[in-house]
């Protein structure tokens, strides 16, 4: 693949990752990118650098619009191993002048590769530098996601280098939001937000704040995942808008795990009151359904009902995993409730529910628990836990 040329003079140079399945627990079926840019001006500026092992892939690109070596600055937005990764073989090839990186990516780069001899320079919100006949304003964003993180803004390019807000994991041939399917294209960036920026929601509010406050002028983002957004990057800043606010509709999750279906049975009796309800809800067995894409789905569910069986006296491992992986990501306002069979001990129901209690998910209805293989009467008494957890979702968001 060829450098892609953005604006006159700025290129797209990183590295399409076909083959990654997972990155750190968020399931990557269909690839990513390493996003890297080139401005030539009077200062060659290459932004951002690429995951270790893809090295060859920039050099190469820059190579065929410029001798690397010619290149003197390079700014590092963000530190993170999938960013900065290739960073020593990219400077002892190129020799920069100076590397621009924020103050606490200063103290990051150096904790992550103890090399002293490099000619960083911190830079601060407010802080510019000029290229030429371009010039590049940074604005820290502290913790989205790293304390590293901030962006590039190029304004006669009206063009911002956004680092990984915006982005989302996908590789494609194609390098621009309006060559691919829209569907398909929100779904990957909804994905990404939701595993990526959900704990940061507060700071993500205050941040598109600023970007209005500041009057920037922008007519392209440019992340370092995905594609770019050009033209009218306001279909995502909208839809970071409404994600940052975590706002809900009418739908509700009854993610379950089961050893001998009594569980199933349960939550298929949960899901059918809920529906009763008029809510909308999905039917979530985590023997099918991968982490990453129940906290997707459930970026704009109102409601979360987990199910488990009881296997040594804990719930089942899976459900562990998946409750654990959202209480981290500190999901705002959700409702619930807590359900399982048993065999002789029982424990898993209660242990679900006190994990839902530290991940401040709100239980709308007593948990229910049955022993061994759930019968007529008690697979009823699930329908109307469902019909609880359904009323509760419309007296808070209608429909």
């Amino acid at each position: 693949m060829k450098p892609i040329e953005l604006k006159k003079g700025v290129y797209w140079v990183g590295a399409v990752d076909w083959d990654i399945r997972d990155f750190h627990g968020y399931s990557t079926e269909r690839g990513s990118t390493y996003n890297s840019y080139l401005v030539v001006d009077e200062k060659i500026t290459l932004f951002d650098i690429v995951k270790k092992g893809f090295s060859g892939d920039l050099l190469h690109r820059v190579h065929e619009i410029v001798d690397p070596k010619k290149i003197d600055y390079i700014v590092v937005n963000h530190v993170e191993m999938d960013h900065s990764g290739s960073i020593k073989e990219v400077i002892e090839y190129t020799n920069p002048e100076k590397v621009f990186c924020s103050k606490m990516g200063e103290k990051a780069i150096k904790a992550h590769f103890h090399n002293d001899g490099w000619p960083l320079v911190a830079v601060g919100s407010g802080d510019s530098i000029d290229l030429g006949a371009r010039q590049v304003n940074f604005l820290e964003t502290r913790m989205l996601h790293w304390p590293d993180s901030m962006f590039s803004y190029i304004p006669q390019e009206k063009l911002l280098i956004s680092s990984d807000a915006f982005g989302l994991h996908w590789a494609t041939s194609e390098r621009f939001d309006d060559m691919v399917d829209q569907g398909e294209l929100m779904q990957h960036a909804a994905k990404y937000f939701a595993n990526i920026l959900l704990p940061y929601t507060p700071l993500i509010e205050k941040l598109l704040v600023q970007i209005k406050d500041m009057g920037l002028d922008i007519d392209t983002i440019a992340p370092d995942h995905g594609v770019i957004w050009r033209g009218d990057p306001g279909k995502i800043l909208a839809a970071y808008d409404r994600w940052s606010r975590q706002e809900q509709i009418a739908k509700a999750l009854v993610v379950y795990d089961t050893m001998w279906h009594s569980t199933e049975m349960m939550a298929k009796a949960v899901a059918g009151g809920i529906q009763d309800e008029g809510v909308s809800v999905k039917l979530m067995h985590l023997a099918n359904w991968h982490r990453s894409d129940i906290v997707t789905e459930m970026l704009d569910a109102a409601a979360l009902v987990f199910g488990s069986a009881t296997l040594n006296n804990n719930m089942l491992p899976r459900m562990a995993d998946v409750l654990t992986y959202i209480k981290g990501l500190r999901p705002l306002n959700k409702i619930g409730a807590a359900f399982g069979s048993f065999g002789w001990s029982g424990e898993a129901v209660k242990d679900v529910g006190a994990m839902m209690d530290q991940a401040k998910i709100e239980q709308v209805a007593d948990s229910l628990r049955h022993q061994y293989v759930p019968d007529h009467a008690a697979l009823r008494k699930c329908v109307e836990l469902g019909q609880k957890v359904g009323q509760a979702v419309r007296q808070r968001v209608g429909g």
